[in-house]
């Protein structure tokens, strides 16, 4: 009768640890999607634009080091593999293929080269968030480093 209680008991832990490790990286995306957007007019475009306005929630995400999951999506122009765009989902569905929003990207800037994979990848680095400059991406980890793939 023992046995089923241990069983159950190390279920339990295993699910509690997973859930204190793999699902805090995979809730980041979760969290970088509490935005709203505002209408601004731009003067450099001459046309109102859609400026993010970041949660509070996301606000205190601001240059603090995070581990997120996601995927390296190859863009031409970003150099070598230290600087790259990362994404919620795999290259097919991301927002650059129309299949997301631009929350779900994140530009890269690496200590040191990134391999691209198709596969699933863990970065840690410094979150920083943009709604001034129209001509990047919302969101920019510096720093950054391959800690699981």
């Amino acid at each position: 009768m023992r046995l089923p209680l241990i069983i159950i008991s190390l279920i339990s832990f295993s699910v509690l640890a997973s859930a204190q490790t793999g699902g805090k990286e995979d809730n980041i995306w979760k969290t970088l999607s509490k935005i709203s957007y505002k209408k601004e007019y731009d003067e450099l475009m001459g046309f109102k634009i859609d400026k993010p306005v970041f949660s509070e929630t996301v606000k205190g995400l601001e240059s603090k080091e995070v581990t997120i999951k996601g995927y390296i999506i190859p863009v031409e122009g970003y150099k070598s593999h230290k600087e790259f765009i990362f994404s919620a989902f795999p290259y097919s569905m991301c927002f650059f293929c129309g299949g997301a929003g631009p929350e779900t990207v994140m530009e890269v800037e690496a200590t040191e080269g990134v391999k691209y994979s198709a596969d699933a990848v863990y970065l840690k680095g410094i979150l920083k968030l943009n709604d001034k400059d129209i001509n990047r991406l919302m969101y920019k980890l510096v720093n950054a480093k391959l800690v699981k793939n």
